[in-house]
């Protein structure tokens, strides 16, 4: 068994359905490689009952009609190393499941029963029959079970929400729990690091976090001996480079039309406020109806993007834009891009990385709202957040906290290698931006500026705008 890193809140929920002494039907989902599988294998080390991951068909070899032959194969196959046995082989996913059934009450001693099931989507191929047998296996047997838990477990958001979580056939309302594992925050990396006996400070985690997102998978690729800037070069800018092809394998894996999913993708990441859904359509000429709907929700589902509001506007301006760490810096630097061996520890510290860490940084902290919020002192106090603009669009904030105790704090955030100094230019555009914020908005609550930066504010004679600072300690 190896340590789960971070993860707490979902391991404290994994088993307090495994102790509840009902039948459960767990759902566990999100964006591939972020340790779905790794989570319920490892929590339930020792204690499963049976274990099954489907054949991913990208990685099928045949004859793509022989697939669903091959998923109920290797599902059998399953059944026999965990003690069933039987003369033939299953035709249909409703005779597997049977032999799931057999299986299980072969060893049935009164004791949890824990069935795991990973990729469930991979195991629906065309005209298969899989959710139809599911189905039937879970309400015809499994949940008068009071000892069975069944977990499935899926990478393809799309399909989990339409065929499992939100089922209108079968298993609508079947579901007795559902868990959407996201990418690990800033405090989790640093255990993982740790585990993996990998010594960075917190201004080098903050930009790993930047290039790799708090995704278990890439990080495992750091090598302890190699500064950042080395494991960037080795991984990205490098002949033999391990992700240099990951960004299409990714949304290759996710989804069936994942050229038109890169397309959303790629537009997004050219315009930092995103579009909306019907730039989208208008930008990509995908059909602006149901299906554009559908595959922006996946996107979301999968933390690859995010929808907002501004503050003040009309909710019905909702707004997509690209959130994922990891593909943002592939789209800045890699995508249609000659890749240049050692181009990372070369370019330390042009223009071009600063820029890019500005930017990147305030990404970080939109991610690491939470935290934001209880570094500020209102952790317990209902505050919605969201970006604003002003009406002419020549003043902008990208966080503030409307906060139910009457008052809004304005955050600007500010990557810098040493504390943040705030110039004469500087506090003008400040006040200017306070100024315009309360016109705009008639906004009647107190108005606090609150800077997120790296190490702190230097003090000067200007320093005193800001009520107060984040650092990134606190988003730790």
């Amino acid at each position: 068994m190896q340590e789960v890193i971070g993860r707490k809140p979902e391991q404290e929920e994994l088993e307090r359905l495994y102790n509840s002494g009902r039948p459960e039907f767990v759902a566990v989902y999100g964006r591939r490689r972020v340790g779905k599988t790794f989570l319920v294998r490892e929590h339930f080390s020792g204690r499963l009952s049976f274990y099954h991951t489907a054949i991913s068909p990208a990685d099928f070899q045949g004859n793509k009609a022989d697939l669903k032959k091959e998923q109920l194969r290797a599902f059998c196959s399953s059944i026999q190393q965990y003690g069933g046995d039987w003369d033939t082989y299953p035709q249909d996913w409703f005779d597997a499941f049977a032999c799931l059934k057999s299986l299980l009450e072969k060893h049935d001693g009164n004791a949890r029963q824990v069935v795991f099931i990973d990729e469930l989507p991979w195991m629906d191929t065309y005209k298969s029959g899989f959710v139809s047998a599911l189905e039937h296996f879970w309400n015809g047997w499994g949940a008068s079970r009071t000892n069975l838990m069944l977990i499935v477990c899926g990478s393809a958001a799309s399909w989990m929400n339409d065929n499992i979580i939100n089922n209108k056939g079968g298993l609508y309302g079947r579901l007795t729990h559902e868990m959407h594992l996201h990418p690990f925050n800033l405090g989790e990396c640093e255990l993982f690091y740790q585990s993996r006996g990998i010594s960075m400070d917190r201004y080098d985690q903050l930009q790993s976090y930047m290039v790799f997102g708090g995704i278990p998978y890439y990080l495992d690729y750091l090598k302890p001996e190699n500064s950042l800037p080395e494991n960037i070069d080795d991984l990205f800018f490098s002949k033999k480079a391990r992700l240099k092809k990951e960004f299409e394998r990714l949304y290759g894996s996710l989804f069936s039309n994942s050229e038109k999913y890169i397309e959303i993708v790629r537009l997004l990441s050219t315009k930092r406020n995103g579009f909306t859904r019907k730039e989208i359509a208008e930008k990509t000429h995908i059909a602006y109806n149901g299906l554009l709907t559908k595959m922006l929700q996946s996107l979301e589902n999968s933390d690859f993007i995010s929808s907002y509001t501004f503050f003040g506007g009309n909710a019905r301006d909702v707004y997509y834009k690209l959130t994922d760490m990891f593909s943002l810096f592939y789209l800045n630097f890699i995508d249609k891009k000659s890749v240049r061996e050692g181009f990372w520890t070369k370019n330390i510290r042009t223009p071009e990385l600063n820029t890019w860490r500005g930017l990147a940084f305030e990404d970080v902290c939109l991610i690491h709202q939470s935290q934001i919020k209880k570094a500020l002192g209102f952790g317990a106090v209902d505050a919605v957040a969201a970006p604003w603009r002003s009406k002419n669009n020549n003043a902008q904030v990208d966080l503030l906290f409307d906060r139910s105790d009457r008052v809004v704090n304005l955050c600007e955030m500010k990557f810098a290698a040493d504390d943040f100094s705030i110039n004469n230019d500087y506090d003008l555009e400040l006040r200017r931006k306070v100024e315009r914020f309360i016109e705009d908005t008639n906004c009647r609550k107190s108005v606090h500026l609150s800077l997120v930066t790296t190490y702190g504010l230097d003090r000067n004679m200007y320093s005193g705008r800001f009520q107060s600072v984040v650092t990134m300690d606190d988003m730790f």
